[in-house]
């Protein structure tokens, strides 16, 4: 009734961190039909390389996802996921900026 209404869309935090004090959100990604995706992030660690670990963690949640779904092997979609990387890396389509200046 008070506060901020949720977005239907919004995925509900993980069990661990509803119940963890000290957990934060770190990461929030949407997918805006006809836009770029639209992110926030809070850059927690000292080093920022600790990025590159948590992309590939990221990496092997999705293709845990799609795994289950069985249409395509964890396998198959880590290597979808590492091509299109790679290709981005190398020639972005697009440029980050910060949303607050929107």
């Amino acid at each position: 009734m008070f506060g901020k209404a949720k977005n239907p869309n919004e995925l509900d935090p993980p069990p661990q961190a509803r119940e963890d004090p000290e957990a934060l959100e770190i990461l929030r990604v949407w997918a805006v039909p006809g836009q770029e995706q639209q992110v926030t992030l809070r850059p927690v660690w000292n080093d920022p390389g600790a990025w590159g670990l948590m992309l590939v963690d990221i990496a092997r949640h999705a293709a845990n996802a799609y795994a289950r779904e069985g249409v395509i092997t964890h396998d198959e979609v880590l290597a979808r996921i590492r091509k299109l990387f790679d290709a981005e890396w190398a020639r972005p389509t697009d440029t980050a900026h910060d949303i607050s200046d929107q």
